[in-house]
Parts: C-alpha cells; structure tokens; sequence
C-alpha cells in the first residue's frame, strides 16, 4: 500500500458521524482495535497533575515527570522498584478510569456482534462490562505478574499484594478503590512483600510484552485463538474494523493488519477515531470513514 493519507469530511464532523452510525448499524460483525489513545480520552493521562498526585516524592528524587520514564527507571532495590510500580499498577488497573469513554463503548456494542482487539493492558474494557470472551489483550495485563526468568508459562494474579504493596507505603484505598495519597508517602516497601515466582524463587514482574520473555499463557493463548476463529468465520460478511486511538509504536498488531484486510475483503470497512492521526492508505479511502476528534467526544454523539 501507498503512504496513508489524511482523508477529509466530505461535509464536516456531524456527517462523518452519521456515516460511522450508519456503518455500525449496517455492520453484521465489529472487529473493533483499541490502543492507548482510548484510554487517553477516558482520562488516564501519564504525566501532568495525575503523576504529581501519586508520584510527588519520586519526582522530587529522581526529577521524573512521567510515569513511562519513571516505569524505565534501574532503581537500586528491588524495595523501591515495587514502591514505584505498584502505584503504577494500582492507579492504572484497579482504578477506574475518570471519564465513561469505555461505557460509551459498551453502549454502542452492546447486543452487536463484536469483537476486541487491544494493546492496552489496563483491564478497562472488562471493567466496564465488556465479555471477556470477546477481548484479546494481546500485549498483557497490569494485573497479572509473571516470572522475570520465566520458569513456567504462567501468571499471577496480582491485585491482593499489590494492595499491601501500596497500603505499606502510607496511602489509603476507598471502597471504589481510589487511591489516597499521604503527605508524606514511603519510597519502598517490606522487603517481604516482593513478590518472587513460587516455582524458582527469582522475582517475579509485570505480564507486560517488552521482550522475548513476555509469557503467553493459557489464557492468553485460547484468546488468541477466539480472534482468530472470529475472523475466519466473519471474512465473507459485512465487517467493519473500528480502529480507537491506535498509534505508531506497534502498528502491525492492530493498524496495518486492519488496513489490509479492508483492502482484500470485498465487504469489509475501516473506521478510525483518532485525536491527530485519523489516516487510512489510498486503496482503502473508499471503504474508510476516518475522524480525527477526542474518542469519548466522538461516541458520545454516537
């Protein structure tokens, strides 16, 4: 394919609107891909007032002000690294995200048949009510550890140390699981609340792809294989690819695969809803609806 191009409203937003409405509706199957751009929209910024509210001590330390950059970090103990990581964890897997864009979502989706395809590993399309079964995460999940060695194709689940973790540390959860910062927070945890693999005893870290040591365990393997039996059974029908908030930094899992079957299934579409980058290639202007707004803003006129 050739280099995307930025494909204009043939009127303005509302009209593309009405055309991704109608998609939807005409739709017999929804292949929707989401990337971080959607968590964005529903509020789970990484940077800005949200780092200073959790992370003030370790800015003031290390001079961070974001939590990727943070997260990258070599600290010295393995104490500090948990202090660290699991307000990460917390506040970005079992906090709720500050808007409803996931809500909105699931409104939308509801009662259609769908499927999801995402990069994000903050669990927030289960946590507003989406069926597990129809969700491939395929990048990982903040709520799962796995051995750093790996040992074993396993993970863990993580969310009852991960309280402890952030409880030893001075903060306070609420019954909705808002995380409550103290004026003065501790910068590590007990020594035995490191979390190590039962199986080898080497410490064990986050389920997140980064390396060839990312685990793909049972779960995440029949996952993989529900998509995939989702797409073979839906190839010849009307499906439309709904690409949210998905970017540059890994686009052959979601984006370039999107494109290219719009392209060589004959009753396929494509839509994107993106802040800056709503693009689709040449071949494919035809089949696509691209909207370049906020997500949320997006589907709340849906």
């Amino acid at each position: 394919m050739k280099l995307p191009f930025k494909i204009q409203p043939p009127e303005d937003l509302s009209t593309q609107i009405k055309l991704l409405s109608a998609a939807l509706d005409e739709a017999d199957c929804i292949i929707a891909g989401a990337g971080a751009g959607l968590s964005t929209s529903a509020g789970f910024l990484y940077s800005g007032e949200r780092f200073r509210k959790y992370f003030s001590d370790f800015e003031e330390k290390y001079n961070f002000h974001d939590m990727y950059s943070s997260g990258f970090y070599p600290y010295d103990t393995l104490e500090e690294y948990w202090a660290f990581w699991s307000r990460y964890i917390w506040i970005n897997r079992y906090m709720n995200p500050p808007k409803p864009v996931y809500e909105k979502l699931h409104t939308i989706l509801k009662g259609k048949n769908y499927f999801v395809l995402t990069t994000n590993v903050d669990h927030c399309f289960q946590k507003a009510g989406f069926d597990k079964h129809r969700l491939f995460y395929t990048q990982g999940d903040y709520g799962l550890f796995q051995c750093s060695r790996p040992c074993q194709p396993v993970t863990y689940d993580n969310e009852k140390i991960i309280r402890q973790m952030v409880l030893s540390q001075g903060f306070k959860i609420l019954e909705d699981n808002t995380l409550l910062p103290p004026a003065s927070p501790k910068m590590t945890i007990p020594s035995n609340l490191v979390p190590r693999c039962p199986h080898c005893g080497k410490p064990l870290t986050m389920n997140l792809r980064a390396d060839s040591t990312f685990v793909e365990d049972e779960g995440w393997h029949q996952a993989a294989e529900r998509y995939s039996e989702f797409l073979r059974r839906h190839q010849p029908t009307k499906v439309l690819f709904l690409e949210l908030g998905t970017g540059y930094n890994t686009p052959g899992i979601i984006k370039y695969p999107f494109w290219n079957m719009t392209d060589r299934w004959p009753d396929a579409r494509y839509a994107c809803i993106n802040l800056n980058e709503a693009l689709a290639p040449e071949e494919i202007s035809k089949k696509s609806i691209c909207i370049e707004g906020d997500i949320g803003e997006v589907l709340a006129q849906l």
